[in-house]
Parts: C-alpha cells; structure tokens; sequence
C-alpha cells in the first residue's frame, strides 16, 4: 500500500508517518521509486502500537523508541522479556535515589524492607526500588505520613495486579509475543489502573455524601 492508504488505515498523518520513520518509530516501507515506498499491515500494527504508547501511555518519542527497540530486538526467551520490561519503567521517574536527598536513605531502606517483609524476589539494583523510594521520600517530606504508612496495603492491591499481569503474559505463545504483553501490559495497563483508581475514588467520595 501507498502511504495515503496507510495513513487512512492506521488514522496517523502522512507527515507524522515520516516523522516516526526518521525517528526510527517506525520501519522504511520498501522503496518503489525515488520518492514512492510500499508499506504493509506490519506498518499498520506498529503505526497503532507508536499511537498507544505516545497518547495513551503519555511517552515521549525518545522513550517509545527505546521500548520499540526492544521489542525489535533479537534476543530471545525470558532475555528479551526481561529487556521489554525493563524499558516501561521511565527514566525521569525512576533516576537513582540519591542518598544525600533528605530523606532518600531511610525511604529506600523502607522499600527494600518492604519487598523483603513480601518475599518479593527483585533484582538488587531494579529501578523501581529507587522509584517507589522517591515516591516515598517525597509523600514523608511533604507530612503524608498517613499515606506513607499503608505501604503494605498498597503492596498487597499491587502483588495481586502483577499476577494478572503474569497470567497474560504466560498465555502468549512466544517470546516475542510476551514482550508485547510486558510493554502494553505495563504502560497501558499504568494507564488504565490510574483510570480505574480515579473511578473507585469517586464511587468511595460519594459514599461519603450518602
């Protein structure tokens, strides 16, 4: 197919399409001519995958690249999942948890001994350590204390999200099918999860009205 067609398929722009291609977003469709490229379904599907990560999963360019490029990678088995997952975790949020910060020593040790307290088996140096002790130090900086001290509830509604999410993901057929799973599964699934929260807030808020 041409590029209109594309673009009529996939709802995305003609220029925007030539964006993604020069951000490498997005394969070159194969050359017809000197300013004429043939594209494929294949080009539909990542051109709806690059939309979802951008507009609903809020990612930059910068980092819905990274997360194509792992998807796109050749390794293979439990390595490329691991290196999926790995690419879901933003980097502005999850920066190392400076120690020197107020507060940012005793909040990671909160978070390893919380994982620990779990029987949670996580990786050392994982970024979502220093992520959720960022969270932390900043809602006891602030005085949050009362929402800082139900870490163990929150834990808990998390433990049982990520066993869902692993359900999913052992039901798909190859590796590479699980790394979509992962990526989509975390990005998308942050999103609908922040949705859902806002649904039970207000379901619970009205409650208090009644």
């Amino acid at each position: 197919m041409r590029i209109a067609e594309l673009s009529r398929l996939s709802g995305v722009p003609a220029p925007t399409i030539k964006y993604y291609v020069r951000e490498s977003l997005l394969a070159p469709g194969e050359r017809t001519g000197r300013n004429q490229a043939r594209y494929d379904e294949q080009h539909v599907t990542r051109l709806r995958l690059i939309r979802a990560l951008l507009e609903v999963g809020g990612l930059s360019v910068a980092a819905a690249r990274d997360v194509v490029a792992a998807l796109d990678s050749p390794q293979t088995g439990s390595r490329k999942v691991r290196g999926a997952a790995r690419q879901t975790v933003p980097a502005a949020r999850t920066g190392p948890a400076h120690p020197e910060e107020p507060g940012q020593r005793e909040a990671l040790a909160e978070i390893r001994a919380l994982v620990a307290r779990h029987g949670w088996q996580v990786e050392e140096h994982a970024p979502a350590l220093a992520a959720a002790a960022r969270v932390l130090g900043a809602l006891r900086g602030l005085g949050q204390d009362d929402f800082a001290d139900q870490l163990d509830s929150y834990a808990r509604a998390a433990d049982a999200v990520a066993a869902t999410d692993l359900e999913i993901v052992r039901k798909r057929p190859d590796a590479d099918a699980m790394a979509e799973a992962v990526v989509l599964g975390n990005i998308l699934g942050d999103a609908l999860l922040a949705a859902l929260r806002r649904l039970a807030q207000a379901h619970r808020s009205a409650e208090l009205c009644d």
